[in-house]
This record gives structure tokens, C-alpha cells and sequence, in this order.
């Protein structure tokens, strides 16, 4: 017998320790299992059951209960099957769990920490089970998931997605992954009316009592895991700036819709300026939808512009953002001031808010959709795209699929199929002009852990 010794960090006790790892679980023992039993034709079988659910939720809660009854084969049938299933443990399919959670609960899984809790917030992390060998958290309010809005409590299910796509991408252990949904109350009204709901009946709490509880969370955390890294996911635009801000410098964390988003889309532009006429610097591109997504990929793109020769007017001259009142300009009223450093200061009125006239303005190689508004990139906003350049750069961005901005096939036969796309949610594969073509992706989970 092999006897493995894994060092693990004992919060209880602040040091580095060593623990003797969990042997395997021996076989049942004999007459415990149908004698023709085999691990291999048993995956094949739960592939059968899956798919013989007739709708995404319902493959989605076959795969839940599927994890919690046996993780093993859980996650061989994800790793054999990954472009089938992840669409149906993440976005998509996700989107509907969340608005669905109460309804569909059947067992908790993560961990709940609501505004009652504060003052005590250290003691609700040390109820977590596997205390000494979590190492990266999730951690959700709820307040703006994928492009569903407030969904409070209900937003769980992004954290837990997200964190089995880190074990079945990343390898990482599912005992070290810790999801975490901070109720601090909702402001749908739906939710709040609604006897199901698993949350607290209350309000959002104020911005004071809001700022109080997350410094106490983030400090707790600090010391209750102190080796954990933790990613903000789907907090409200203001709010994600300003925490991650706030905390970045002292704890370990990243906020996957700013620093995430930013990411993924600078490698997507980074492979498309490949396949267009021009280097990736000398690109204009306007960004459709300027929230926590919009300015974060807005930022990395800044970044990289100045890490390749540009001044940072320069790398600026070639962002244009769009936010809900039209095209952001320094003299614009009521600009947010995590906005303000990419309002243009070369255009001074009047506002401007139709998407057609912008391009036709702006003349933008590459047009980015996180709007979450259905449909607005038109037929004839990607045929202006297309005479403007002869291989535009067109990415809808916005979850969950049924909020994308344009669907794979629109941007196909609107272009004439020279369009180089990427898409938030996955697309189906298109038959255009004698060919079958694939949508690329443009995903958070590619940057993953």
C-alpha cells in the first residue's frame, strides 16, 4: 500500500501541516453490484440518460444530481464530452438555473452568507466543511447575473458552474472549490413575491451597510483561508469597480466580468486582426455596451496598446464606447466616472445614440457587443460593417445567448461570410456559400485557473 502525505495549510491553527491522504474507495463488496457492472459501459450509459432529456434545465438538473451522487463519474462524463456538456453545466443553460433555483432546489450546495450575518461572518466561513483544503472561491451577490439582472439569492448557480469548469478544465481538486452567494437582500420584486424564494424578503441594502458587510467578509475571508484566491463574479457595475479596487492590492482576487472579460476578448481580437488586413494597433473599435464587461475589456485594451509603442492618447484615439444614452463624450452629461477616462474628446455634441450613425462616424474595424440588448446588432449595422472593412471584426458578447446582440448566422449571410466572429454563448454550426462554418467563442472560462 501507498501511503501519500499532502501538506495543507490548518487554519485553526495558522501553520502548514501534513495530512494523510484518502486511500481509494475499495470496491463493493461482492453481490453489491449487478454482475455485468462495468465503470466504462456505466459513463456510456449516464451519456444515454442525459440525452434523453428533451431541454437544457433538464439535462442541467440530471447533471446536478448526477454530481452529488457520484463526482466520479460526474466529472469523466464532462471530460469525455466537454463540448456537449458545457454549454449545460455554464452559459447557456446556466442563465435559466439561476432564475429557476428556488424552484428547482433540492440540496444546498455552497455557502450562504446574508446581511444577519454581520458581525459574524468568521464563524459562517468556519462552517464550511472542508475548511483546511479550499483554494479558490467564487464568490456572487447576485445582483447582476449574465444579463438576467438582480436575481439575489438565485445567482448560485453561476458560482458553482464556474467552479466545476475550474475542475474539469483545470484539474483543480472539487474538495479545494468553495461557492459563495452574499445575500444582501434583492430588488426583484418578482423573487421577493414569490413563496419559493430561498432568499431573505428584503431590499438591497444601503451603499453604508453594503461597504461595511463586504470589508468584513473580505477580512474574514483573509484570515479564514488565507491561501484561497477569490473571483468576484456578477456584482453590479458600480459595485465591481469599486471592491475590486478596494481589495485588489490586499487580498488575492480578480473580478472575472472586468479583468476576465478583458482578457478572453484581447486574445479573441488579438487571433481575428490575424486574419484581417490590419495590425492589431491600428484597429477602431467601438464597444456596444459600456458596463463592468464593456469598460474592463476597454481597460486590457489599453493596456496592450500601450505595451506596444502607443502613447495612452494614442491607444484611447482607437476605443469608442456606447453606453444606454448613445456614444460617451467628455461633454456628455451624467457619465459615470468609471467611464469618464474613455469619453472622447474629439467630438462635442450632440448626443449621439443611434448605432448606425455611430459606425458611419466612427468607421470601426471591430464593433463589440456586451449590451445584453437582443438583436441590436441589425442586418443593416453589419452590412455597414462589412463595406467599412473587407474582414470586420464583429463579436456579440452578451449572455446568456437569447440576449446576444446578433446570432452567428445573421452576421454570416449580413457580411457575406467575411465577418471574423466570436460569440458569448455558443452557436450552432451554419451552412453559407457552399461551406460549413463554426462560430468561435469568446468566453470567461478560457482564462480560468
Amino acid at each position: 500500500m501507498t501511503i501519500v502525505l499532502t501538506p495543507y495549510w490548518s487554519a485553526a491553527e495558522g501553520s502548514q501541516k501534513l495530512k494523510l491522504e484518502a486511500q481509494p474507495k475499495p470496491p463493493p463488496a461482492h453481490g453489491l453490484l449487478p454482475p455485468a457492472f462495468s465503470p466504462e459501459i456505466h459513463l456510456q450509459r449516464a451519456l444515454l440518460q442525459l440525452r434523453s432529456k428533451t431541454s437544457g434545465i433538464e439535462k442541467y438538473i440530471f447533471l446536478s444530481q448526477m454530481k452529488d451522487a457520484d463526482l466520479d463519474t460526474f466529472y469523466k462524463l464532462c471530460l469525455a464530452n466537454t463540448s456537449e456538456i458545457t454549454p449545460l453545466i455554464y452559459t447557456p443553460t446556466v442563465g435559466d438555473a439561476c432564475v429557476q433555483y428556488s424552484k428547482n432546489f433540492r440540496k444546498p450546495e455552497g455557502l450562504f452568507i446574508t446581511i444577519k450575518d454581520k458581525g459574524k461572518i468568521g464563524s459562517v466561513l468556519r462552517n464550511w466543511p472542508k475548511l483546511d483544503e479550499a483554494r479558490i472561491s467564487v464568490v456572487t451577490d447576485g445582483s447582476r447575473i449574465l444579463g438576467l439582472g438582480d436575481l439575489g439569492v438565485n445567482g448560485m448557480p453561476i458560482a458553482i458552474g464556474k467552479l466545476s469548469l475550474y475542475v474539469a478544465g483545470a484539474g483543480v481538486r472539487p474538495a479545494s472549490t468553495l461557492p459563495i452567494t452574499l445575500d444582501l437582500g434583492t430588488n426583484n420584486q418578482t423573487f421577493l413575491e414569490d413563496p419559493l424564494y430561498l432568499g431573505l424578503r428584503q431590499k438591497r441594502v444601503s451603499e453604508a451597510e453594503y461597504d461595511e458587510f463586504m470589508e468584513e467578509f473580505m477580512t474574514e475571508m483573509g484570515r479564514v483561508f488565507p491561501k484561497v484566491l477569490v473571483q468576484f463574479e456578477d456584482f453590479s457595475t458600480d459595485h465591481a469597480f469599486s471592491y475590486l479596487s478596494r481589495f485588489r492590492q490586499r487580498f488575492p482576487l480578480f473580478n472575472d466580468d472586468i479583468q476576465g472579460t478583458g482578457a478572453v476578448v484581447l486574445a479573441g481580437l488579438l487571433s481575428a486582426a490575424r486574419l484581417s488586413p490590419l495590425p492589431p494597433r491600428d484597429h477602431r473599435i467601438l464597444f456596444y455596451g459600456a458596463g463592468s464587461a464593456g469598460v474592463g475589456v476597454a481597460t486590457q485594451l489599453l493596456s496592450f496598446f500601450t505595451l506596444n509603442g502607443l502613447s495612452v492618447e494614442e491607444a484611447r484615439s482607437r476605443i469608442w464606447l456606447v453606453d444606454s444614452k448613445g456614444l460617451i463624450y467628455r461633454g456628455r452629461e451624467g457619465v459615470a466616472e468609471y467611464k469618464q477616462s474613455f469619453a472622447r474628446q474629439d467630438y462635442t455634441g450632440p448626443p449621439m445614440t443611434d448605432l448606425l450613425d455611430i459606425i458611419r462616424y466612427v468607421k470601426p474595424t471591430a464593433l463589440l457587443g456586451l449590451s445584453t440588448i437582443k438583436g441590436a446588432f441589425t442586418e443593416a449595422v453589419i452590412r455597414r460593417m462589412a463595406s467599412q472593412t473587407p474582414r470586420p471584426i464583429i463579436f456579440p458578447l452578451s449572455n446568456p445567448v437569447q440576449l446576444s446582440e446578433c446570432t452567428f448566422a445573421e452576421a454570416l449571410r449580413a457580411s457575406g461570410g467575411s465577418v471574423l466572429f466570436a460569440s458569448g454563448s455558443p452557436f450552432a454550426m451554419e451552412n453559407f456559400g457552399g461551406r460549413r462554418w463554426e462560430a468561435g467563442q469568446g468566453n470567461n472560462m478560457y482564462i480560468f485557473p
